[in-house]
């Protein structure tokens, strides 16, 4: 079973609908019960770093997504849920994360660019990431954040994008899979990336 972790943020509807589009079935959960009977886990989210880790206290849904991460299942970070692994953010903070993968979790200051940083952006693949089979290498996907991920150990680093400055924007460490884009809203490679989650 393929759990879509609800928390009170995120675009889990249009998670869910991208996760039928390619042929299979998931439900969305805001229990532990729900994490804890889950094969996979995605969990999605746009806003704040603060709120989205308040969001997973009240519910009781910490302990059950490190159980699920230290069991070895697979886990698919989006957005949000790619920047509440680490160990802490910045923005309102700092505040403390999941503390999954060591590092930060910083602001784009980039005073020549737009913040947020939102749109198409080329991805460019560092290391061969099982999920990511079938995109090509400087794929374009879609954005949506004013920060980014600073993992204490590079060899996380699985894709960068340039915005500005070059920064992380794909996590891969053992079953844990996150990315700065949104894969629901990138069209045709987005799809692959999730399909190759789902049935891999």
């Amino acid at each position: 079973m393929i759990a879509i972790i609800d928390y009170g943020m995120g675009n889990l509807r249009s998670v869910q609908k991208a996760v039928e589009k390619v042929g299979f079935d998931s439900v969305l959960v805001d229990t532990p019960e729900g994490i804890e009977n889950a094969d996979k886990v995605i969990l999605p989210g746009v806003g704040a770093f603060k709120d989205a880790m308040q969001g997973l206290k009240d519910r009781g849904l910490v302990d059950p997504i490190l159980r699920h991460i230290r069991e070895g299942k697979p886990y698919l970070g989006i957005c949000l849920g790619l920047q509440v692994l680490f160990t802490e953010s910045e923005e309102d903070g700092p505040c403390r994360g999941l503390d999954v993968i060591p590092g930060r979790v910083v602001r784009l200051r980039e005073d020549h660019l737009k913040i947020p940083h939102i749109g198409w952006n080329q991805v460019s693949f560092k290391t061969d990431v099982p999920i990511a089979n079938g995109i090509p290498q400087g794929s374009y996907m879609y954005f949506v954040h004013s920060y980014y991920v600073c993992p204490d150990d590079a060899d996380v680093i699985a894709a960068v994008t340039e915005y500005g400055r070059e920064f992380p924007t794909f996590i891969w460490k053992d079953n844990i899979f996150a990315t700065q884009f949104h894969p629901e809203k990138s069209q045709a490679n987005g799809l692959t990336l999730i399909r190759n989650f789902a049935g891999g």
